[in-house]
């Protein structure tokens, strides 16, 4: 997704004021245009118990569109729906705009997600009433789709900037539950990036640590679906659980810039995905690169996958992996495990096998160089995951390393997707046959 923002404050009023009433309205107002036209998806679904799944948290009225109603561009746009816009139906990313059935089922994986639960649980018990109210919604709810990895989005939840230091606590103890350290790592790594580059660029009010939300989608359970979702600029985790089942998807992981010298320490980030990637295409013969790289140049920006497009339809394209070699293979692999590692150990092995049973049925693209400084875009693509790595042009936070913004691709603003196709993005696959097959729900 293009970084438009300015990097400039757009209001003097607090954001827990004008803020919060601003994006409730927006989000208020795309919900009802979303439900207006979610017929499709109940008849997919079927049964009473998927009717109930279409509920909505704020079902009011409809009324007209809020005059600061989002609106995108290319490549999922620019903080709004863009082209793919949450008025549509949720179906996934296909290769066709068909999806493959019977990828994901049911069953008993044996990650403990207990500690996840209860410290989901504990979080949610220190919020205020007033907190929780605004922090909590429906497993259901549209949401899950709402979300965006640039700063001057305007987010649902509770903020870290609107918590104590002991629910700030309860929510670190959240993440360190879902993550593994090198997940927490990431996402400590990317806030305090953001903070030591707004105070270089002197705008603490748009770039800073704490303008990260909370939002928990239904109750967490044991037996029932539910999940949380932590998102700001540059970062994005959406982690969905159902009993032992956990489908940590969309994720985004970005900075500008990937690496800052912070109180005397070098602090760098989202390197394993770069490293990983590099890796991989220098393993390649120069026959299988002229298959994968399809440009040698690289645009500015070239993520198909970002915020608000969940329904990106795209075909394979590039290198296929039973072209590869025995080694070759598990580099591929290394470059998702760069993604799924930040999950805990028992999660990241179950989606690991997942994505290795697919392996000759993934596919790699490549645009832009192959040297270690190099800006590039690589996209893994099979029926069950899908990672973009891309280097971008330097944007809002421009100046914090002494670059001018959109002066041309560079490892130094990197942005970077894991998606799981076919349907199962934010465990919609697994909720919809949660609704079908559960008899409580019926």
């Amino acid at each position: 997704m293009t970084e438009l923002d300015t990097g400039e404050p757009t209001a003097e009023e607090p954001q827990s004021e004008a803020g919060h009433r601003a994006h409730a309205s927006r989000r208020n107002f795309m919900r009802k245009v979303f439900f207006a036209s979610g017929a499709t998806a109940v008849a997919t679904m079927g049964g009473a118990g998927a009717w109930a799944a279409m509920a909505d948290d704020t079902t009011t009225d409809a009324s007209a569109a809020p005059s600061d109603a989002p609106s995108g561009g290319p490549g999922g746009g620019a903080g709004g729906p863009g082209n793919q816009t949450i008025t549509e139906d949720f179906f996934g990313l296909t290769t066709d705009g068909k999806k493959i059935d019977d990828l994901f089922t049911i069953h008993s994986t044996k990650v403990a997600t207990a500690p996840v639960i209860t410290a989901a649980t504990a979080f949610l018990a220190g919020l205020t009433d007033t907190q929780k109210t605004s922090t909590q919604f429906t497993v259901h709810s549209t949401e899950w789709r709402l979300w965006s990895n640039i700063d001057s989005y305007e987010r649902q939840g509770v903020s870290l900037a609107d918590l104590s230091d002991d629910q700030k606590a309860l929510g670190t103890a959240l993440l360190n539950a879902a993550l593994s350290a090198d997940g927490l790592e990431t996402t400590e790594k990317i806030r305090k990036i953001n903070q030591a580059a707004g105070e270089a660029i002197g705008n603490t009010n748009s770039f800073n640590e704490d303008a990260y939300y909370w939002t928990v989608m239904g109750t967490p359970s044991a037996t029932e679906p539910w999940g949380f979702q932590f998102d700001g600029h540059h970062l994005v985790v959406n982690y969905f659980v159902l009993g032992s089942q956990v489908v940590m998807s969309p994720c985004f992981w970005g900075s500008e810039p990937t690496s800052m010298e912070i109180d005397g320490e070098t602090v760098t980030v989202c390197h394993e995905e770069v490293v990983a990637s590099l890796a991989f295409i220098n393993s390649l013969t120069e026959a299988q690169q002229a298959v994968a790289i399809e440009s040698t140049t690289k645009s500015n920006e070239s993520m198909k996958a970002g915020a608000f497009s969940d329904n990106t339809v795209q075909e394979y394209t590039g290198l296929k992996g039973s072209k590869l070699t025995a080694a070759q293979r598990k580099k591929l692999l290394g470059i998702v495990e760069a993604f799924v590692g930040r999950a805990k150990a028992d999660a990241a092995k179950v989606r690991m096998s997942e994505v290795a049973q697919h392996l000759s049925d993934t596919y790699v693209t490549w645009a832009g160089g192959t040297g270690d400084s190099d800006a590039f875009y690589v996209r893994v693509h099979s029926p069950v995951v899908w990672v973009e790595v891309d280097c971008q042009a330097p944007g809002p936070l421009a100046g914090a390393y002494g670059a001018t913004q959109g002066s041309g691709a560079t490892q130094k603003h990197v942005h970077s997707i894991i998606r799981t196709p076919n349907g199962n993005d934010y465990g919609k696959e697994l909720l919809r046959q949660h609704y079908l097959t559960s008899p409580h729900h019926r």
